[in-house]
């Protein structure tokens, strides 16, 4: 119920804003007009007198208007300027964390592609998971489940921009087919919590 709220309160604001943009975008077209439209054309229609009597609040509203469709435009600019600094940070961290994987956030990457799952559930205490997470690496995906002994458990995915990042070389995969020998070293490398706690889920990324 508070979901629902929620989006309709989101999508009332949304509405709002349209019409006011709506309202603000006419009312400048419309003061323009009235303020540079030639006096005879004015006047054909009957609008030179009202224009001429009331100059000085088309003038007025015409600030308004454009004041408010100015700030619109710096702050649609603003916007996309910090979502762009943020996504490239965002890749600077995921390519600086790369470059520093322990053996444990290895391993647990390796589990994605070992178990050929987009998502698993893992467990949200483990400090593998949280660092990866607050790197970017891991996305949380939510389905939240709470066990008494075990502690909290939650799904995951890798992002799409820490994809890019991660190959053979950076999980230590053997190029090619591995062999029954290194087949058996990446076994014995999963994590430890891996049978108790990750559980495969057939979802798309």
């Amino acid at each position: 119920m508070q979901k629902i709220s929620f989006d309709a309160l989101s999508f009332k604001g949304t509405s709002i804003k349209k019409l006011m943009l709506k309202a603000m975008l006419w009312l400048s077209l419309a003061c323009a007009a009235l303020l540079f439209t030639p006096v005879t054309l004015l006047a054909s229609i009957n609008l030179a007198e009202f224009s001429e009597l009331h100059a000085h609040f088309i003038g007025l509203g015409l600030i308004i208007g454009a004041a408010y469709l100015l700030t619109q435009i710096l702050n649609y600019f603003l916007d996309e300027s910090i979502s762009y600094l943020s996504a490239k940070r965002s890749v600077e961290v995921i390519e600086e964390k790369v470059k520093l994987l322990d053996p444990n956030e290895r391993a647990l990457l390796r589990e994605f592609f070992l178990q050929g799952e987009t998502i698993l559930t893992l467990p949200e205490a483990e400090q593998a998971v949280k660092s990866l997470s607050s790197a970017g690496i891991l996305e949380y995906l939510g389905n939240q489940k709470h066990y008494a002994i075990q502690g909290s458990t939650a799904d995951f995915k890798i992002s799409m921009r820490a994809r890019e990042h991660l190959n053979r070389q950076v999980l230590r995969f053997p190029m090619g087919e591995p062999s029954p020998e290194e087949m058996k070293n990446l076994i014995k490398a999963r994590p430890q919590f891996i049978n108790s706690f990750v559980t495969p889920r057939k979802h798309a990324a």
